[in-house]
């Protein structure tokens, strides 16, 4: 986060002041001349302050040494140059702001750009991440020694994937969401997401003939992708039912039956406080065409159609629609009458309004 006092371009009015604005190791944006993008350009700066360096010539010698007229460039870290790509991007569209912000967020990283906890939301699916000891502070020749390789084999697949090099020691969690506990030695893991965010491993050691193989078969959709799952429970007779991730589909999405559906935590209390009121709306409910299912969201892959981020968090799965969030009442009552209101066939026992059918009159 960059300040927002101070001009949002620094005047760099001597071809010194560019050069030592250039050398910094962070990109930069810079206009040079006096022409019909400066207006655009300052008031994309203005808007993108926190997170870009802008710049700006007011020198004839500046625009003549770095020869550029009216024209904005994105001048890439140092630190990140290779033979691979482009040092600077030269921006050759209109005076739309739009545009000029959308040039500078695609060109910002690079072909191979490094991800950080900060600019992990600048890295989109499909996605491609080799994980290894990235230290650009203290070891920038080695850093960019495995870059460089994975740069190579980039190059060919730059309109498939986006591609980055990350920090094994900042994204160990993450790692973990693939199954690897650590990575080992100086050699890159490389870990993948597709446009659907489903997860991939490269399995063989990281070398460059390994990794272009690997991004033909992910291109081709020949991979098996990776799923964090624990083992297919036994359901016979089960009031409530357990998902894991490699039956969840079967148990819920194409099942042809409504479900409610629980994601909890083992160690959270509101869901040890919920789970005798959920067994007993399983009992309750057993005979009925609707399933009351759980799944433990910590030792499982949870579906990106099912937005958890507290525990419990429950969803309605109608048999034919997509997941609603449950917001009602926790308690049994809460339960039946959501149920019995929302089922896609009524319930043999109860009525709409949750109430119970008096014996005999029950639909056949």
């Amino acid at each position: 986060m960059r300040s927002q006092v101070g001009p949002v371009s620094k005047d760099l009015s001597s071809i010194e002041e560019a050069e030592k604005f250039l050398s910094k190791n962070e990109v930069a944006v810079v206009y040079f001349g006096e022409g019909s993008l400066k207006d655009a350009f300052m008031k994309v700066a203005d808007k993108l302050r926190e997170t870009v360096r802008f710049g700006h010539s007011t020198s004839s010698d500046v625009d003549k040494k770095y020869g550029h007229k009216d024209a904005v460039v994105l001048f890439r870290s140092p630190l990140l140059a290779n033979k691979f790509e482009p040092s600077n991007v030269v921006y050759s569209g209109s005076d739309d702001k739009s545009k000029i912000e959308e040039f500078i967020k695609e060109n910002y990283h690079g072909l191979v750009g490094h991800r950080t906890p900060d600019s992990v939301q600048d890295f989109k699916n499909p996605l491609v991440v080799a994980y290894y000891n990235v230290d650009y502070v203290k070891n920038p020749k080695g850093t960019n020694y495995w870059r460089n390789r994975i740069l190579k084999v980039a190059q060919s697949f730059k309109d498939d994937f986006t591609f980055a090099v990350a920090s094994k020691d900042d994204f160990q969690h993450e790692i973990n969401e693939f199954g690897i506990d650590f990575v080992p030695g100086d050699k890159p893991v490389v870990c993948a997401r597709n446009a659907k965010d489903k997860k991939f491993v490269m399995k063989d050691e990281f070398t460059m003939e390994n990794f272009e193989v690997f991004l033909e078969q992910l291109k081709g959709d020949e991979l098996e992708a990776y799923i964090k799952s624990e083992p297919v429970p036994d359901n016979e007779g089960a009031g409530v039912k357990v998902a894991v991730a490699k039956n969840f589909d079967e148990l819920v999405t194409d099942s042809g039956r409504d479900a409610l559906v629980e994601f909890y935590a083992p160690w959270c209390g509101h869901c040890k406080k919920l789970a005798p009121i959920y067994d007993e709306l399983g009992e309750k409910l057993k005979d009925e065409d609707v399933d009351i299912i759980k799944m433990d969201a910590t030792a499982n892959d949870v579906p990106s159609s099912y937005d958890v981020r507290g525990f419990p968090t429950l969803f309605w799965k109608p048999k034919s629609g997509s997941p609603v969030s449950y917001n009602g009442g926790r308690e049994l009552d809460d339960f039946v009458k959501y149920i019995a209101k929302h089922s896609t066939d009524e319930l043999k026992g109860y009525d709409r309004k949750g109430n119970p059918k008096e014996e005999g009159k029950t639909e056949l």
